[in-house]
């Protein structure tokens, strides 16, 4: 008798979502979803406002990374006001968004890294529930989760001073920045508190990837054979090659390395990159037309900018990249586990751009704003700390939206998503006579390792208790259990 299992919803993400997992007579894997089932309609919902209003609008789509949609925002609004296409604004202008932007990204990983996915790191995928969570490891590490919190609150500090708010903040507008650094700001993230300042950012953020590198030599079965799939990887990079989160140019290269988009512009995403739609989630599937719906899907976020680009601006971080490369041989690393670690290269990588950023004496004074000949229609591109993030508008005569397009970096995500829990459902489920909590932890850390933002995917609401239903073939329910 078949049986279909549902995770609803997978916790330790941001938003709310549903695996369903269908088992046939024999206990083999016949199909497995990761349902998003929210509705968002923000592309909505910002139609007929003016357009100086979208860069404030639409971060309300999350409260976990709102600068980058902030900013996605505002670099479209650049290209209507007439400010360049993202490299025309002032130096204030710029530098003042990018350590906003270097701000929201460690902050972002700090919290997935240490508070989503350390505890199943740690104590183990099988590890009691009870204690495989944040407060798990405050009890067992204290200094570790002290560390995390103080990370965090240095990153929420960049932004506060650069964006005016910890959250949903207005430092970002059509053609540059409302503000810059006052000297007590700059001194204070420079030299402030013992535990809050650059150079101990920096010194926390490569101990983060010492843990890493002695957690992977003793744990490979985790890091390297848990989950791997081929996947073509799709970033930004800056023109001659570096990683580069703000701006740049489009790349996707394959699982084997050769370029399958080559550092195109931007603002034509739209020849380049189509969405399809599937009746069982409220989240689209985008894929490359050239290679079509079957083969055209990609991976995003921290994963993909180590495939993509050639090299990091900053040493230490560039120390990191390259031994990452060496150990996948030069080649991407089609592992999604490797996530995590690319994740904390990007944290050591914000860390040193921040400190060159805050010696910089454009964030203290300068120009603020340029404008040129509007225009009606503006593409924005970031690299969220998910993954690419896409923001295209219009506006007509009376400087009102009328249409606005989101691809938001779980979105890009959402197929190689679908292909982790397919993997690993058949590795852990497959001819089990009974499905574990376990069983079902491992399905979700396959999906904690992209750091899903389901809200900003979905516009999530809701509540986030984990349950998983087990039904027969006649949908009657065998089995249940709750968090």
């Amino acid at each position: 008798m078949g049986q279909k299992i549902t995770i609803d919803p997978v916790t330790r993400v941001e938003g709310h979502g549903k695996v369903t997992i269908h088992l046939d007579n024999d206990g083999n894997i016949e199909q497995t979803r990761l349902h998003i089932v929210e509705f968002r309609g923000f592309e909505r919902f910002v139609q007929g406002r003016p357009y100086w209003e979208a860069p404030v609008l639409v971060q309300r789509l999350c409260g976990i990374c709102p600068v980058s949609h902030h900013l996605a925002a505002a670099k479209a609004m650049d290209v209507i006001v007439g400010a360049g296409t993202g490299d025309g604004l002032t130096p204030t202008g710029e530098k003042m968004r990018r350590l906003m932007h270097y701000g929201q990204v460690f902050q972002s990983h700090t919290l997935h890294f240490f508070h989503l996915a350390s505890p199943d790191l740690l104590f183990g995928i099988d590890s009691d529930p009870l204690k495989r969570n944040i407060i798990g490891i405050a009890m067992e590490n204290r200094e570790l989760a002290v560390q995390a919190v103080m990370m965090r609150k240095y990153g929420q500090e960049v932004i506060k001073a650069t964006a005016g708010k910890k959250i949903h903040g207005t430092g970002a507008i059509p053609g540059g920045i409302n503000k810059h650094l006052s000297e007590e700001e700059r001194d204070y993230l420079l030299n402030g508190e013992p535990m809050v300042n650059i150079d101990q950012i920096i010194s926390w953020s490569q101990g983060a990837l010492d843990f890493f590198h002695d957690y992977h030599q003793k744990n490979k079965e985790i890091i390297d054979r848990f989950i791997e799939f081929p996947s073509s990887y799709l970033s930004l990079v800056r023109k001659d090659g570096a990683l580069d989160i703000y701006h740049g140019v489009l790349r996707a290269v394959d699982s084997k390395g050769k370029k399958i988009l080559h550092d195109i512009d931007y603002h034509e995403y739209y020849r380049y990159i189509d969405e399809e739609v599937r009746s069982w989630s409220y989240m689209k599937f985008p894929y490359l037309k050239e290679y079509g719906r079957e083969t055209g899907w990609y991976t995003v976020g921290p994963l993909a900018r180590m495939n993509t680009a050639d090299f990091i601006d900053t040493p230490l971080a560039q120390k990191e990249l390259e031994i990452f490369k060496a150990y996948n041989n030069g080649k991407p690393s089609n592992k999604p586990m490797h996530m995590h670690w690319s994740r904390l290269i990007e944290i050591l990588h914000c860390a040193e751009k921040m400190k060159e950023l805050l010696n910089d004496p454009d964030v203290l004074e300068g120009e603020l704003v340029v404008k040129g000949n509007k225009t009606d229609e503006g593409v924005g591109l970031v690299e969220a700390p998910r993954g690419t993030l896409f923001h295209h508008y219009k506006i007509n005569e009376d400087d009102q939206i009328v249409m606005a397009n989101l691809i938001v970096s779980t979105t890009n995500n959402n197929q190689p998503m679908n292909e982790a829990v397919n993997q690993v459902a058949n590795k852990v489920m497959k001819g089990q006579p009974k499905i574990t909590e376990g069983m079902m932890n491992a399905v979700e850390v396959a999906i904690r390792a992209y750091d899903p933002c389901l809200s900003c995917a979905t516009h999530a609401l809701g509540q986030m208790p984990l349950e998983i239903t087990v039904l027969d073939s006649q949908n009657n329910i065998i089995d249940s259990k709750h968090s």
